[in-house]
């Protein structure tokens, strides 16, 4: 089993209609047409969204997403129109809200692996390659790839895990020309990425991105992908403290890793192969697990996390 523990009723606001409420974000549609994307404090793990929120945490994605929209705006153009919060919208969506254009999603989650961890890790460890691209002998848990590579997913439901797809499937879902265009992208992004932060002392191990196209070019020829949702986040990206890289053992990270280890410990009592869902957090995995996400954006950005 999986799924939400407790799915939350969504916030209802004069002028908006709601149109999703996913693991973390909220989705809705304003009268002029666009979207309005709420980043909530919901934290996933093991495929369930927990009963437990992190404090601050939608705010962090939000704040560091439109941090890195800036820097990668040269590169590919994002989907953020506004951050002003629609009127008679909840005081407390201050900070987690965006206004976006509506797209045409691409149903493929664009994946950049630099590093070798994970799913990429198991596929490795059996067959030496990773969606299928043949990767050299003797990497380890934690090893830098001799250079990115693009490792897409199916996109899953709530309750549901992505999936790893060989590029030739992406190529027959969307076409050639899309295929090439979200591979060209995703690691341009993630190559940028991967250098700012690593002056900064955090390793971008592997990320996820998501791309639409306007709906007026959609299927159109030479229509430029639109970088959407949530970017270079604790949530979508594993993040690693570069001070602490070693190579051949599981690496320290920035994102919610004290609540999966809390949850697979004896403390937790909860069996993840079971059919119970996960029980609340303890007060110190909040917390820490609060403190890590504050630290990232605090590393990558410079500025104080209050």
């Amino acid at each position: 089993m999986s799924g939400f523990v407790e799915k939350p009723e969504p916030v209802e606001v004069p002028g908006l209609q709601h149109l999703h409420t996913g693991k973390v974000r909220d989705l809705y549609r304003n009268e002029a047409g666009d979207l309005v994307m709420v980043a909530s404090d919901r934290m996933s793990a093991y495929d369930w969204v927990l009963p437990t929120e992190i404090p601050d945490k939608g705010k962090v994605l939000t704040q560091l997403s439109l941090w890195w929209f800036d820097l990668l705006a040269d590169l590919v153009p994002h989907h953020v129109l506004s951050t002003e919060l629609p009127a008679g919208a909840p005081a407390d969506w201050e900070g987690r809200t965006l206004v976006c254009r509506s797209l045409r999603m691409v149903p493929v989650e664009c994946v950049a692996r630099g590093y070798l961890t994970g799913s990429g890790l198991a596929e490795y460890q059996e067959s030496r390659t990773v969606c299928g691209l043949a990767l050299p002998e003797g990497l380890t848990d934690g090893s830098e790839l001799p250079a990115p590579i693009f490792t897409p997913a199916t996109k899953a439901e709530v309750g549901e895990h992505d999936e790893n797809v060989a590029y030739e499937e992406v190529a027959h879902r969307i076409g050639a020309e899309p295929a090439a265009q979200l591979r060209q992208a995703t690691l341009a992004v993630y190559s940028r990425a991967r250098d700012i932060a690593r002056e900064r002392g955090i390793i971008v191990a592997d990320t996820k991105f998501e791309f639409g196209y306007a709906e007026a070019t959609a299927g159109a020829e030479g229509a430029e992908p639109i970088l959407a949702d949530e970017v270079l986040t604790p949530d979508s990206s594993r993040f690693w403290p570069a001070d602490q890289w070693q190579p051949g053992r599981p690496q320290p990270s920035f994102d919610k890793q004290f609540v999966r280890d809390w949850l697979t410990s004896p403390a937790s009592g909860w069996d993840r192969h079971g059919e119970q869902p996960p029980p609340p957090l303890p007060d110190e995995i909040v917390e820490r697990t609060r403190a890590k996400y504050a630290e990232a954006y605090e590393r990558l950005t410079g500025i104080p996390w209050s």
